[in-house]
């Protein structure tokens, strides 16, 4: 496997990014499609509305809120598979706006695909 991270949508894209998946439901603020050089836009990895909005980036919130977006996730084997297969072959860049980059959603999505390629050795 080749590596798997995260960086911010707002950082500036590089070739080291390698296959570039936006993992957000909502496109971010200011940035324009030709600026944030995707490959992927997937909505569907993204949390639900329903508990992206509950959540609202509060902190106190973000335990219960991990437990809640994996179980989602638990549900997206097949979106899962396609991210860990394409990193079979190349670094891929899970790319998100939050602001904090402690408490959100990509930071649980990457220890799960982490934890999915490490059972699966």
């Amino acid at each position: 496997m080749k590596k798997i991270e995260l960086k911010r949508i707002y950082e500036m894209p590089s070739d080291s990014d390698g296959y570039r998946i936006l993992v957000d439901r909502l496109w971010p603020r200011g940035v324009k499609k030709e600026e944030a050089r995707l490959n992927e836009w997937n909505k569907d990895i993204a949390p639900s509305p329903e508990l992206r909005k509950w959540f609202g980036h509060k902190s106190d919130r973000f335990e219960e809120f991990a437990r809640h977006y994996r179980m989602e996730l638990s549900n997206k084997a097949a979106e899962l598979e396609k991210i860990l297969a394409i990193s079979q072959t190349q670094n891929v860049m899970l790319v998100y706006a939050a602001k904090d980059p402690k408490i959100n959603h990509a930071k649980i999505l990457l220890n799960t695909l982490l934890e999915l390629h490490n059972h699966k050795k």
